[in-house]
């Protein structure tokens, strides 16, 4: 069974994790903080996550992912906490910032299997929604994209430990918006589960347009289909081509750098590799020919610009995304016939976000 730690006692852990040390330096709004910083504050969430009978319901498997999740919930408060000119401390964005460092340790600190580790990051990711859910422009298509990404559930177990563990005057109402954001979550087929859609093509229709209707079924199809590979340098993406998708025809931005002789750290030559592999692409994408993109795409805007440009063709788009442990994967990379320096691979690694099924028509993971 996999742990952060088989020692959860805070001294071992502000030893043996340095992100946890911080924790003890990074002061908290005393309004909604009474009871003081970060390291406090977390200790009672875990306090307060250990009694709830949700939690004591789980399997041991379970409770060790939310222990982690709600261990790392507020862990880049400490690089986005300010002082604001009215004497108030803030600290916004620290869960999406929270969400790629939790991926970071888990990915390269401390190893973790994969649907641990993303179950555990969308936990961070998304942990203060249930609080704020009801107040969004559009609080059913946020909640329907949820479920994609996370058991809300356990989102909402955590969000209550998460008020539970603080002392503030507000704490009544904000455990009533997790109360209402269950309801809501029940009473629209996503609590617990993925929101169920007629098929692939209604779900993304309904997630990358205007359209309110989440039972809509479109009536065109699309006509081909984009398989877009995903994946840090040496994840082996070539070699799952070769053997899968070698019929199709490809679309390779290490291949047209290659061709133009550009370093994979020239930021200026990598604009002009990316618009002409865009090119190549339209020319597929007007002749209705189903072919494979094959780049690193670690970010969800990376995807984005790219998927919103194949659907405008009418293509179904499948990211298929490989990842490999990073020991692993360095050694990869010293073996492919462009070797992408390790700074970058790094720093890509860092920013790594996972495809989510939220982002295509279908994501195929393979770990």
């Amino acid at each position: 069974m996999w742990t952060i730690s088989n020692n959860k006692q805070w001294e071992h852990l502000e030893k043996h994790f340095p992100w946890i040390a911080d924790m003890r330096e990074t002061p908290q709004d005393p309004v909604f903080h009474a009871e003081g910083n970060v390291a406090i504050h977390t200790q009672m969430v875990l306090d307060a996550l250990q009694q709830e009978p949700a939690y004591l319901a789980m399997s041991p498997q379970e409770q060790e992912v939310l222990w982690a999740a709600a261990l790392l919930h507020d862990v880049e408060k400490r690089s986005t906490t300010v002082f604001e000119p009215d004497g108030r401390i803030s600290s916004r964005g620290h869960a999406r910032k929270g969400a790629q460092t939790s991926r970071r340790i888990l990915y390269k600190d401390t190893p973790t299997p994969f649907h641990i580790r993303e179950q555990i990051v969308a936990l961070v990711q998304h942990h203060s929604l249930p609080l704020w859910l009801l107040e969004r422009p559009d609080p059913l298509k946020l909640a329907i994209q949820t479920s994609m990404e996370v058991n809300t559930s356990w989102l909402a177990l955590l969000a209550r430990a998460d008020m539970k563990g603080r002392t503030a005057a507000d704490a009544g109402d904000m455990l009533y918006r997790i109360d209402c954001f269950e309801e809501f979550c029940k009473e629209n087929g996503c609590w617990g589960a993925m929101r169920s859609f007629a098929s692939d093509d209604a779900r993304m229709h309904y997630l990358h347009s205007e359209e309110q209707y989440p039972d809509y079924v479109p009536f065109d199809e699309p006509v081909m289909e984009v398989v877009m590979m995903s994946g840090l340098p040496g994840a082996g993406k070539d070699t799952y081509i070769r053997k899968h998708l070698k019929h199709l025809p490809l679309v390779s931005l290490d291949d047209i750098r290659t061709q133009m002789r550009i370093a994979p750290d020239d930021k200026t030559g990598n604009g002009k590799v990316i618009q002409h592999a865009k090119e190549k692409a339209k020319e597929l994408l007007r002749s209705r020919q189903s072919f494979v993109w094959n780049a690193t795409n670690t970010t969800r805007q990376m995807r984005s610009q790219l998927i919103e440009l194949f659907m405008a063709y009418k293509a179904a788009v499948h990211v298929v995304y490989l990842e490999v442990p990073f020991a692993q994967l360095m050694m990869q990379n010293k073996s492919r016939e462009a070797v992408v320096p390790a700074n970058v691979i790094d720093k890509l690694a860092n920013k790594l976000e996972v495809p989510a099924l939220t982002e295509a028509h279908r994501v195929t993971y393979i770990v």
